[in-house]
């Protein structure tokens, strides 16, 4: 089986001329099915930049981005929507929907699928919040909610369409350390369990334990690999 990412020379710069500042820097790395891989590093060496461009949010500048069989180099806007639609994302602030409940706001990322109608939307998005130990909770809307409750219903909303692919950026930044812990090992139990990697930027040493590999970055280069 091709794996779900593979990246070759990738390089990425912000700005242009004399203000042009490398970011990412002949980069190549790639993702198994089904692996955890924990991007770590300093802040500014690369890792969101990086997860952005896997996850189609940026325009290719340089190298080979191959995503769930699609290259992204040269990639139109069509076809970097396309992809998007096909990963879920998890970010650290879980930019939930205030006045629509727990559950409207997972089947929020089922309005794509014209093959079903409100009432399965619903239904797959119960089951999810099951799944993620929210059932309870269907019905409340964020305010009511704790901080790592919300960021259960953002897990929820990410795996409820059965991505490809899972990119997390620092989801337990926003957590204390028990529900942080809580938070990762369901989403690795979750995308386990069917097959989906995960790659997820991280400065929480805490979660270190959920990885099949760790990756290094510092200044826009993979320093270490810790399997």
């Amino acid at each position: 089986m091709d794996a779900p990412v593979r990246l070759q020379g990738l390089s990425y710069a912000f700005g242009e001329g004399a203000l042009r500042r490398p970011v990412l820097r002949d980069l190549s790395l790639s993702v198994d099915p089904g692996e955890v891989v924990l991007l770590t590093g300093p802040s500014g060496s690369g890792k969101t930049t990086l997860l952005t461009l896997i996850g189609a949010l940026r325009v290719m500048q340089q190298g080979s981005c191959m995503v769930l069989g699609k290259e992204l180099m040269g990639a139109t806007e069509a076809d970097r929507v396309s992809l998007r639609r096909r990963v879920g994302f998890i970010f650290q602030h879980h930019n939930l929907l205030g006045f629509l409940t727990a559950r409207q706001n997972v089947a929020m990322a089922l309005e794509l699928d014209t093959d079903s109608t409100e009432s399965q939307r619903l239904a797959r998005a119960s089951a999810m919040l099951e799944a993620v130990g929210l059932a309870d909770h269907a019905d409340s809307v964020p305010g009511k909610l704790s901080g790592g409750q919300r960021q259960r219903v953002a897990v929820a909303r990410a795996l409820v369409a059965g991505p490809g692919l899972i990119l997390a950026d620092e989801p337990t930044a926003a957590l204390d350390r028990q529900t942080g812990q809580d938070v990762v090992h369901l989403m690795r139990d979750l995308a386990k369990r069917n097959g989906m990697p995960i790659l997820l930027v991280t400065h929480d040493p805490r979660i270190l334990d959920v990885a099949d590999r760790v990756v290094a970055m510092e200044d826009g280069r993979i320093a270490e690999t810790v399997a």
